[in-house]
């Protein structure tokens, strides 16, 4: 874990639980795309920039999630890097309670309160074209979260951030997070048609064609989808359909879980709604779900 891996010329990951981008801005400069979940990933990386006199000039966050903007405070406090992110992400990053806040849907209690939803603040600026070191592309990733982005480099490869997962994480979590439906599945197909010398997701191995594996993530949220549906041929409350959804694929509930999958299928309930499958309706000061 923490391995630099050359991809070409100029760039680099960092094998970590969300991968980091390093770029090489020329022979002693460098900038990271994300910084890790927490300030020990944070003095990890800096390990690896002392070892090759690298001096870190920016960080450029994807989105504002905790396991991609956790390192953000050291690096900064370290090397007085500057930070930047992409539109609301830049609010979020320097004001990370906003993340669990958004979550639970409320003042999260201290179960929610730690460094995988909550990470540390940092001084970050807005991204924007003008910001990005020369030869670089924006591309924006909305879906996963409001504003995330990814990035093409001069040596034309495309960090993709969280907008899709491995095989194997939806083997096993099943429900990734996501913040609009609508937005995540235009965003894979839009990513399915791009074309690089490699693509570096956060969350899957880096691969030259991404096509196949934008599909799968494609289906599984159809999958979803459709298992909603059918469990609202009732009229069902959210609760119950989070306690169904969980017991059938098998999901152990805690406070986490709760609120990342529990989110994520609220914003399923809302595209539901606004596609004409479900109806929302009240009974009894209830808000139940039911299939059209």
């Amino acid at each position: 874990m923490y391995e630099l891996i050359q991809i070409s010329e100029h760039d680099y990951y960092i094998q970590s639980p969300a991968k980091i981008g390093l770029v090489k801005l020329n022979d002693t400069e460098v900038c990271l795309i994300d910084s890790g979940n927490d300030k020990d990933a944070g003095r990890k990386v800096r390990k690896i920039l002392d070892e090759h006199e690298w001096t870190l000039k920016a960080v450029y966050n994807t989105h504002s999630n905790a396991d991609h903007i956790g390192g953000n405070k050291y690096l900064q406090g370290q090397t007085g890097c500057k930070i930047y992110a992409p539109g609301i992400e830049c609010d979020f990053t320097r004001h990370p309670i906003l993340e669990p806040s958004l979550l639970y849907g409320g003042y999260p209690c201290k179960d929610l309160r730690h460094k995988f939803l909550l990470a540390q603040e940092s001084g970050a600026e807005y991204l924007t074209k003008e910001t990005l070191p020369e030869g670089f592309e924006l591309l924006p990733l909305p879906g996963h979260f409001f504003d995330m982005a990814g990035f093409r480099t001069p040596d034309d490869n495309v960090y993709l951030a969280d907008c899709l997962s491995s095989r194997e994480t939806l083997e096993k979590y099943q429900i990734g997070f996501i913040y609009d439906v609508a937005a995540y599945l235009n965003t894979l197909e839009k990513v399915k048609t791009l074309k690089a010398r490699l693509f570096v997701p956060a969350h899957a191995e880096a691969a030259e064609d991404i096509t196949e594996l934008a599909q799968y993530n494609i289906d599984k949220v159809n999958e979803i989808a459709d298992k909603i549906v059918s469990l609202c041929k009732e009229p069902l409350g959210f609760e119950v359909i989070l306690q169904r959804l969980f017991t059938e694929y098998g999901l152990v509930m805690n406070f986490e879980q709760y609120v990342l999958v529990g989110s994520t299928v609220r914003s399923y309930l809302a595209w539901l709604k606004d596609t004409g499958r479900l109806n929302a309706v009240f009974e009894k000061n209830l808000l139940l779900w039911e299939k059209i």
